[in-house]
């Protein structure tokens, strides 16, 4: 049987040892742990409205030039310049909205005033942009008008859906 004699701790050690961490962690496993674990957890709670912006920026401008081009496919089977005046409607509001987004987004962190300003300067030039397109395919280059009608409906209206989804 056991005696009730205490048992000696092993040399080096004292009783209380066996309650503390190491002072120097295993180096490679445990920093490498810590690393992985600290990053993503660093990276998933920071929120930088800036970059929120810009992210929606380019995904609201690729979702556009996917849409123009589409349209454009689709209205080729009447013509090239059915096809051509769709892609130009798109791309006039693709190229209104990079302007817009520059001026928009652009600015970096700055007073409430000058930012609402920014955003209506954008608009503004956004819509020049477009009407200047707009009035270069029907007058100019003589695109038929309804393609490239559509073309502009069908951008602003995934513009908007691409803004609303997450």
């Amino acid at each position: 049987m056991a005696s009730d004699a205490a048992v000696e701790p092993a040399p080096g050690f004292q009783d209380d040892d066996l309650w503390r961490l190491p002072r120097k962690p295993p180096h490679s496993i445990l920093l490498r742990l810590t690393r992985a674990v600290l990053s993503n957890v660093i990276e998933s709670r920071v929120y930088d409205p800036l970059k929120a912006g810009q992210r929606l920026a380019r995904k609201t401008l690729a979702w556009q030039a996917g849409a123009a081009v589409l349209l454009a496919l689709a209205f080729l089977l009447q013509g090239i310049p059915h096809a051509v005046s769709a892609l130009v409607g798109g791309l006039a509001m693709l190229l209104g909205g990079v302007v817009a987004a520059r001026l928009m987004v652009g600015g970096g962190i700055q007073p409430a005033g000058a930012v609402l300003l920014r955003w209506f300067i954008g608009a503004a030039v956004k819509w020049v942009v477009v009407c200047a397109l707009l009035l270069l395919g029907l007058a100019v280059w003589r695109l038929p008008p309804l393609p490239l009608l559509l073309g502009m409906v069908m951008s602003l209206a995934v513009q908007m859906y691409a803004m609303t989804r997450r």
